[in-house]
């Protein structure tokens, strides 16, 4: 896989940023040619991702780039926090569940979203979560 454009970091440290950061995405998504519809799937995933670092992680930053795979192109987008982590992975990952009020469907909604879900964490050292939404 190949960066073929990159955007560089945007920082998530306030609730403008999470604004900033579905701009970002959203500009990517239309450059890299994403149907409407997967535009909008990739830039609520993004959002949510960023309201979770940025509330969970107590901000972070945001890596977005077109990337191309042989003949595919897509967008990937890295959310990085150093903030407490998440202890059990799976949980964090089943709809429904939340740490706080929300509705629990950040990162499980946000991968139903997107091609390609990673997260790491560990916990007192931060989480770092990868999407990836592939043209078609």
């Amino acid at each position: 896989m190949t960066v073929e454009a990159g955007e560089g970091l945007l920082p998530i440290v306030a609730n403008d940023d999470v604004v900033r950061a579905r701009q970002l995405v959203r500009t990517l998504a239309q450059d890299c040619r994403l149907s409407l519809v997967e535009q909008t799937k990739l830039v609520t995933a993004a959002s949510e991702l960023a309201r979770n670092t940025l509330v969970h992680g107590g901000g972070g930053t945001l890596r977005g780039e077109l990337i191309r795979n042989g003949l595919r192109r897509g967008v990937q987008v890295v959310f990085r926090d150093s903030g407490p982590g998440i202890a059990d992975l799976e949980l964090a990952l089943t709809d429904g569940w939340s740490s706080g009020t929300g509705m629990g469907l950040g990162l499980s909604g946000s991968r139903r979203l997107v091609d390609e879900f990673a997260i790491e964490s560990e916990p007192g050292r931060g989480t770092t979560v990868t999407i990836t939404k592939w043209a078609r």
